[in-house]
């Protein structure tokens, strides 16, 4: 059943507009339409998972699947989640509005190891039990005779945290989908369907479902004493194979939704996986082999993304984008394409090594975009130990190039607490940061500035570092160097990672089934998404705690202390650098060898290859990239893999220059729209935002200010309080050259929802007053509560009539300085008038001037109340009309 969602959503919430859903792109199948029903539901805020790349792919795919549809759902904010609770609401999916328990099949991204918390939470909400054994067998008794079976969703999750070690949260999920999902979840889907059709059980389901290449089942195995996984019957594999697929651009294309998101742009993933072989990185190794996406096939999605979308920004995107070797090409030709549309391109973190003129010449339009490089070490000894294959050289070429290019500032990435890592290598970070700026100047530029994110280490599974750990009062200790030595350097903003919340990544990340327990009760104890960063003291408490009641303190006790490592007694060596072998390795070669919690899952990496480049790392050598150079003999390339896709750039095309905004003016429309019912709770910048985008859409011939960041000339009149609705706005868009009233009236209405109805468009000079200029009043009509104890008549006429005969009715204003002025409300009240015959819809028009006097709809009731000395209650603000005086 459909959810009230209209009564819920309301003013008073933060940001109501991200949980309305109906944005441009979404998908809106019939319900009775469909065997399956899926929701992808992405356990961070809206804003956060809208901007998520794969939960768009996954959403666009699933729904062309015949007979399946596929909703979302996000996490609410607190203040939401307190709502949902107080009206005993379940969690609904934004589209169909549908309780979540009403779907087939839920879907979880678990991408972080402390996100589980933020999974529990949307379960709890959405009234679904937490734990796989309570949703198998769970009734419901409709009397004290009987009891009725309550179906409830298949529960799964997706992502790296879920791919590289699911068994610390194995209690909570019916499967497990690793790796890829564009093929493997449609294949999920069929096996439902098949199973909705032949009426099968859960378990029968869910054994089919274990069939399937990449779907881990938890609940048809077992952990062993030593912390390794068994299968507990002979049906199912021994190892589950991580799934691979090829990138899929055609579904990249987003929502557009109403609120400021994340990644406000359009993103197109444009090469999956890396082979650069950095040592401590997770992604790096489970997402092998790499794949480029054909040049073309890139030009045109983003092309007609940007065209359909409205953005203005658009993102090329890989773990490291600098190796799609087709990227100067593919951007030149798009930045080509979309001349006339002033659009910018950003590119994440890239490698420092190839930034070139070609790259810097891509990035941004008429402005520069920010720029991020990741050294991640500080000496050149560090670089080899993870394998990044930079060298101090390559460093200085790529930052003097970024510099020489324009950019004033740049971040970049470190991590400290490395294998093999000394205080020396620890200060190197600060003589590096401070040798680029000497290398970086000119006498007519400012100092080269650096932004610096100083992470602590944390060991992935799936990785020749898995073995390593470093204690909490090492990381404290090393920090405490760098920030001595960063005080004394100008230009250098340092930001350093909580060591609190890295221990319990380590903690969670690394960690076998023992932690279901724990990670159940840090939630119940008020940890998630919001708490770690508004109260982290409360956050970790809550985990810690967890840990305590479950009996695993000496546990933690281990990865707080550094014990969790093999490498430990060859890092405290008094030279590590020559004793990398021998008999000091030896020692811990047991270590090694011993079963992991997550060998039971087959990333196509051998587990001796990982053995073997760890005793590389410590011998300071290093291994080649295998999509350019010679094949590392990891094991993924195969059968069940496939193997590298690197595609030949084509030719650089010719720079047809800038977008040079065209600011002048031959026309202005003035248009007079509507704001009713949903757009009701979109802000005043969202919804110039909403119709900048509409405008792009309709290829419409907008007029740009001049200047650094050249803007659309829209103007829109007095903005209208949130959730307040209105039948007369008014907004000017000037324009380049001549378009008719209707044709314009017509494209314009195209792009936008209807929601908000164009009611009027009238040609006006274009040296004419602007709007702020010729609009003196407003209209409101409010719709207003009298809140009486006494059982009394109200009596609207006679305190209407009050209100009139008084002159001066004051009230204290405070400024934007702080001072306080009183001001004569009554001056700025022109009419005032009942307009229902029970008297609760009131009509006012009062000023609404330049000069920031306007007449507010609480003012009325602040008129109201200091007249009548009665209690009023404004329920409702529409806005009738805004009066112009030309």
């Amino acid at each position: 059943m459909a959810v009230a969602v209209e009564q819920l959503i309301t003013p008073e919430i933060h940001q109501p507009a991200r949980y309305l859903g109906q944005e441009l792109g979404a998908k809106r199948k019939p319900w009775e339409s469909a065997i399956v029903r899926w929701s992808l539901t992405y356990p961070e805020v809206y804003e956060v998972g809208v901007s998520n790349l794969g939960h768009v792919i996954l959403y666009n795919i699933l729904n062309t699947q015949p007979r399946q549809l596929c909703d979302r759902a996000y996490l609410p904010a607190p203040d939401f989640a307190k709502k949902l609770r107080d009206t005993q609401t379940p969690l609904f999916a934004v589209e169909s509005r549908r309780s979540l328990i009403d779907f087939d099949i839920l879907g979880f991204s678990l991408s972080y190891e402390l996100g589980a918390t933020n999974i529990l939470e949307m379960l709890d909400l959405a009234e679904i039990p937490l734990t796989w054994k309570e949703r198998q067998n769970y009734s419901v008794w409709a009397n004290e005779n009987e009891a009725t079976q309550r179906h409830y969703p298949l529960i799964f999750a997706g992502g790296q945290t879920a791919t590289s070690n699911p068994e610390p949260y194995a209690d909570f999920f019916d499967f497990i989908a690793l790796g890829d999902g564009e093929e493997l979840l449609p294949e999920i889907g069929l096996i439902i369907e098949e199973g909705n059709k032949n009426n099968l059980n859960r378990e029968e389901v869910l054994l089919d479902l274990a069939q399937i290449p990449g779907v881990y089942v938890p609940q048809f195995y077992q952990m062993a004493e030593d912390g390794s996984v068994h299968p507990l019957r002979a049906d199912v594999p021994t190892q589950i194979l991580r799934r691979v697929a090829a990138p899929m651009p055609a579904y990249s294309i987003k929502f557009v939704p109403y609120v400021q998101t994340v990644h406000d742009r359009l993103v197109i993933e444009v090469r999956r996986g890396c082979t650069r072989g950095c040592r401590f990185c997770q992604p790096g190794m489970l997402t092998r082999p790499a794949r480029d996406v054909e040049p073309e096939a890139v030009i045109q999605t983003v092309e007609k993304g940007m065209k359909e979308t409205g953005y203005n920004e658009f993102s090329l995107l890989s773990l490291s984008c600098s190796d799609y070797l087709s990227l100067p090409s593919v951007g030149m030709e798009i930045k080509n394409r979309l001349k006339d549309y002033n659009v910018n391109l950003a590119l994440p973190s890239q490698r420092v090594d190839r930034f070139d003129e070609n790259i810097a010449n891509i990035i941004g339009g008429t402005r520069q975009s920010g720029l991020t490089f990741a050294p991640e070490a500080g000496t050149q000894r560090m670089r080899d130990i993870i394998n990044k294959g930079l060298t101090n050289e390559e460093l200085l070429k790529g930052v003097k190039t970024a510099f020489e290019q324009g950019w004033d500032k740049i971040k970049l990435y470190f991590m400290i607490g490395l294998p093999g890592e000394t205080d020396a290598d620890i200060l190197g970070i600060a003589e590096t940061v401070a040798w680029l700026q000497r290398e970086c100047s000119a006498q007519d530029r400012r100092k080269l500035s650096f932004n610096l994110t100083i992470s602590n280490f944390t060991p992935k599974p799936h990785t020749p570092f898995q073995w390593h750990s470093v204690s909490t009062t090492e990381f404290e200790r090393k920090q405490k160097l760098l920030r001595h030595e960063f005080r004394r350097m100008k230009g250098v903003k340092a930001n350093f990672t909580d060591v609190r919340i890295s221990a319990m990544e380590d903690f969670v990340g690394r960690g076998d089934r023992r932690l279901g327990s724990v990670v159940r009760r840090a939630w119940e104890l008020g940890a998630g998404m919001d708490s770690w960063w508004e109260s982290l003291d409360r956050a970790f408490g809550a985990w810690t705690q967890a840990i305590e009641e479950a009996g695993l303190s000496w546990k933690y006790r281990q990865v707080e202390s550094g014990e969790w490592s093999l490498i430990q007694s060859v890092e405290t060596h008094e030279n590590p650098v020559e004793t990398r072998h021998g008999a000091s390795l030896q020692m811990d070669q047991t270590l090694l060898d011993q079963p992991l919690p997550w060998d039971h899952i087959n990333s196509g990496i051998e587990k001796d290859w990982l053995k073997a480049d760890l005793k590389r790392a410590l011998e300071a050598a290093t291994v080649p990239d295998c999509s350019f150079e010679s094949c590392s003999h990891c094991g993924v390339c195969g059968t069940d893999f496939g193997h590298n896709i690197v595609i030949e750039p084509p030719a650089i095309p010719k720079f047809s220059g800038e977008f040079i905004p065209n600011s002048q003016k031959v026309q202005r429309l003035r248009v007079w729209f509507g704001k009713l019912g949903d757009m009701a709770l979109v802000g005043h910048l969202d919804l110039l935002k909403l119709l900048d985008r509409a405008v792009r859409r309709a290829s419409l011939p907008l007029a740009f200010t001049a200047g650094y960041r050249p803007s659309p000339r829209i103007s829109i009149a007095y903005a209208l309080p949130l959730g307040a609705t209105s039948s007369g706005e008014i907004v000017d868009f000037e324009l380049t050259e001549f378009i008719d009233l209707e044709e314009f009236r017509q494209k314009l209405a195209e792009g936008l929802p209807e929601t908000i109805p164009l009611y009027s468009i009238q040609d006006i000079p274009v040296n004419a007053p602007s709007l702020t200029d010729v609009v003196k009043q407003a209209e409101y009509h409010l719709t207003v509560q009298w809140k009486s104890e006494t059982g009394n008549s109200p009596q609207w006429l006679e305190w209407i009539n009050s209100v009139k005969s008084t002159s001066e009715i004051l009230w204290e204003k405070t400024t934007k300085s702080g001072k306080k002025k009183l001001i004569n409300l009554r001056e700025q009240l022109q009419e005032l008038d009942i307009i229902s015959p029970e008297g609760t819809v009131l009509r006012y028009v009062g000023t609404c001037l330049n000069d920031g006097t306007q007449l507010r709809p609480e003012h009325i009731i602040e008129m109201l109340e200091q007249v009548t000395h009665q209690e009023f209650q404004l329920l409702h603000i529409h806005r009738q009309q805004l009066l112009t005086h030309d």
